[in-house]
């Protein structure tokens, strides 16, 4: 039985990692629009356009995929996502959004001054008095 040599994927996991995303459980190769997924016991399961996937992989050689999958997605992938997320908590509010926290901010300075102001008057009324 002919069997598909995954030895360039494995090389291109750990080489160019920037070519592959996930998406819905699929570990997806962007350029070539290959899709791998992974199940528990290391096997995988290969969607392409092409006659890729019409040959199986060797059993070792899906150990070996899914080891680099793995090591692919813990030192490039997770990564990758904890920063997006992490950057997602400092990005720009959208304008009416900045706008009314804005709004709001000086709503509250002229609440709090007005109560100081009043608070100095009653004072002066007070020594007066």
């Amino acid at each position: 039985m002919n069997y598909l040599d995954v030895s360039p994927m494995i090389a291109a996991l750990r080489d160019t990692p920037d070519e592959f995303e996930l998406a819905n459980g699929w570990l997806n190769h962007i350029r070539s629009r290959h899709g791998f997924r992974f199940s528990p016991n290391d096997g995988v399961e290969i969607r392409a356009a092409c006659d890729c996937a019409l040959l199986a992989v060797r059993q070792e050689q899906q150990r070996d995929l899914a080891m680099a999958y793995r090591e692919w997605e813990s030192n490039y992938w997770r990564p990758l996502q904890i920063n997006r997320e992490f950057a997602s908590h400092f990005a720009a509010r959208p304008g009416l959004h900045q706008w009314l926290i804005s709004l709001t901010g000086r709503l509250h300075r002229w609440l709090l001054s007005a109560d100081r102001r009043s608070g100095h008057a009653s004072a002066r009324l007070a020594k007066a008095s």
